[in-house]
């Protein structure tokens, strides 16, 4: 055996449990996306015929294109669902596991929290809170070396695109007290 043919496995200690229930079947959301794309089609359709969806004197009326999207769209939906709930009554496999939906939220969480909190503290403070905790709690790295990547991205950032660029960022108290 060549070198070139060693295959080196490394276990990840983080991988979700194979032996996590099943949140939801990967048919019921099929199903449920088919549903929303449908009522996305259905509501702008009716938005677009209410603006005009034919052809006048000039030329075509502004809802006519978005309109006829709306129909494909409505039509590629109703194709889905079908194909859908035919194939649910073969065997539908797991969508998600509970512990890859912890997983999942653990970066989504933080990712809605830092969207919230940018609209009070500002992006910069917002980015330094993001990125400590999440080397903190999600990658187990030292106190001191995450407040220290943080800061030194957010300085980054900020001389990058307030100073270098100028370009208009949302700020927060922190900033004001500063002169920014």
């Amino acid at each position: 055996m060549s070198q070139t043919d060693i295959e080196i496995v490394v276990d990840d200690p983080t991988a979700p449990e194979e032996d996590s229930p099943s949140i939801v079947s990967s048919g019921t959301i099929e199903i449920l996306a088919c549903l929303l794309l449908l009522a996305l089609a259905i509501t702008l359709g009716y938005d677009n015929w209410r603006t005009g969806a034919s052809w006048d004197a000039t030329g075509p009326e502004p809802g006519y294109f978005p309109f006829y999207l709306s129909v494909i769209l409505g039509g590629g939906s109703l194709y889905g669902l079908i194909a859908a709930l035919v194939a649910r009554r073969a065997a539908a496999g797991s969508f998600v596991t509970r512990a890859q939906a912890r997983r999942v939220m653990a970066v989504f969480v933080p990712t809605l929290l830092f969207c919230l909190v940018t609209q009070f503290l500002g992006l910069y403070v917002a980015s330094f809170l993001l990125i400590a905790a999440f080397m903190r709690l999600v990658g187990k790295i030292a106190l001191w070396k995450s407040l220290l990547t943080a800061f030194l991205f957010t300085a980054i950032m900020f001389v990058t695109f307030d100073i270098a660029f100028d370009v208009i960022m949302p700020k927060g108290p922190l900033e004001a007290a500063f002169g920014h």
